[in-house]
C-alpha cells in the first residue's frame, strides 16, 4: 500500500540527508522565534490589549453627582413628608371613626334594650286580665303606643345602619392607615439609603492631608494664630463643615501633655461646665468619632478618644481606658482627635 511505502521511505537511512553547518545554525536561530510566535498567537486577545483602569472621578464630577443626589433627596423628602402628613390625617380620621362606631354601638344597644322591654311588657299584659270594655280614651292611648313603637322601630333601624356604616368606615380607615404606614416606611428606607450614598460621595471629597508618605506621615510644624499644624487645621475645618457644633472647639494648649501642646489635637466639646451631654449631643459625638475614624487614613488621624475609650488607627478597634475620675477627664463631654 502507498501508506506503507511512505512509512518505509521515512524510516530509510536514505531519507535523512546530512545537513550542513549553516542549516543547523539557521534552524537553531529560527526555532525560538517560531515558539515565540506560536505563544503570542495562542494568547487571548484581552491579554494582548489589557483594558485601562477606570479613571477616578474628578472633584468637579463628584460635586456634580452630589448635586444630583441632593436634588433627588429633596424630592424624596418632600414626598416622604407629604405621606407623613397624610398618614397623620388618616390616623386622626381613624380615631374619630372609632369614636363614632363606639357611639353607634351604644345607641344600638340602648334602642335594642328598649324594644326588648316593650315586647316583654306587651307579652305580659296580653294575658294578664279579661279584655275590658271599649273606651275611647283607651283607643287613643293604644294608638299613641303603636305610633311610639313604630318610631322606636324606625330609630332602631337607623342606629343599626349607622353602626354598620361606622364599622365599614373604621375598617376602611384601618386599611388605609396600614397602607400609608408601609408607604412612609418605604420612603424613609429609600431616603436613608440615598443619605448614605450622599455621605459616601461627600467623604470622597475629603482632601488628603499634606505630608502623607508611603512610610507614614511627615512631621509638621504648628503655624498660624491658632498654633496648630496644617493637618490638624484641615481636620478641624472638615468637621466644622459637616457637623453642627454648638460648643467651642479647643486645639492648642500649652499646659497639657500629649498632642495639644504640639498643635496636633483638638477637643470637640458637646456640653459646658463639665456636665454630661444630652442624648442628642452624645449621638453627635458618636457621629464625629465615626467620621474621624472612617476618614482617618486620608486626614492623618492618629487616634480618637470618646466616652473613656480610645481608637488607634494603627490598631483598629475601641479599647477601654482607665477611669480618670470625671466626665471631662474621661472624655464623656468631648471628642478628642489626635493627628500625626
Amino acid at each position: 500500500m502507498r501508506v506503507c511505502a511512505i512509512r518505509r521511505e521515512t524510516h530509510s537511512p536514505r531519507a535523512k540527508p546530512a545537513r550542513s553547518d549553516g542549516e543547523e545554525w539557521a534552524l537553531s536561530r529560527a526555532f525560538p522565534l517560531l515558539v515565540g510566535a506560536l505563544a503570542l498567537a495562542l494568547l487571548p486577545a484581552t491579554a494582548a490589549t489589557a483594558a485601562p483602569a477606570e479613571p477616578k472621578p474628578s472633584v468637579k464630577e463628584l460635586k456634580r453627582q452630589l448635586d444630583e443626589l441632593e436634588s433627588r433627596l429633596d424630592r424624596l423628602i418632600a414626598d416622604y413628608n407629604a405621606k407623613r402628613v397624610e398618614l397623620a390625617k388618616a390616623k386622626e380620621a381613624e380615631k374619630a371613626a372609632k369614636k363614632r362606631l363606639e357611639k353607634a354601638k351604644a345607641e344600638y344597644e340602648a334602642v335594642r334594650r328598649t324594644l326588648r322591654d316593650i315586647a316583654m311588657i306587651r307579652y305580659q299584659t296580653s294575658f294578664g286580665s279579661p279584655i275590658p270594655a271599649p273606651d275611647p280614651d283607651d283607643a287613643a292611648l293604644t294608638q299613641n303606643l303603636v305610633a311610639e313603637q313604630a318610631a322606636r322601630l324606625q330609630r332602631f333601624a337607623e342606629v343599626r345602619e349607622e353602626r354598620r356604616r361606622a364599622a365599614a368606615e373604621a375598617k376602611a380607615l384601618r386599611e388605609r392607615v396600614a397602607d400609608q404606614t408601609k408607604a412612609v416606611a418605604g420612603r424613609r428606607t429609600e431616603a436613608e439609603k440615598l443619605i448614605r450614598e450622599i455621605k459616601e460621595k461627600m467623604d470622597k471629597l475629603v482632601p488628603v492631608a499634606p505630608g502623607r508618605r508611603p512610610g507614614g506621615w511627615a512631621h509638621e510644624l504648628p503655624s498660624g494664630p491658632d498654633n496648630i499644624t496644617p493637618r490638624t487645621r484641615l481636620m478641624r475645618t472638615e468637621i466644622l463643615k459637616r457637623f453642627d457644633l454648638r460648643y467651642p472647639v479647643g486645639c492648642y494648649r500649652h499646659d497639657t501633655m500629649g498632642e495639644h501642646p504640639l498643635g496636633r489635637a483638638c477637643d470637640f466639646m458637646l456640653s459646658s461646665g463639665g456636665a454630661m451631654p444630652t442624648p442628642e449631643m452624645q449621638r453627635l459625638g458618636d457621629e464625629i468619632a465615626e467620621w474621624a475614624i472612617k476618614n482617618g487614613r486620608k486626614l492623618g488621624v492618629k487616634y480618637v478618644i470618646w466616652k473613656q475609650r480610645i481608637y488607634h488607627m494603627a490598631r483598629p478597634g475601641w479599647r477601654l481606658m482607665a477611669d480618670r475620675g470625671g466626665i471631662t477627664a474621661n472624655h464623656y463631654d468631648h471628642v478628642h482627635i489626635s493627628m500625626y
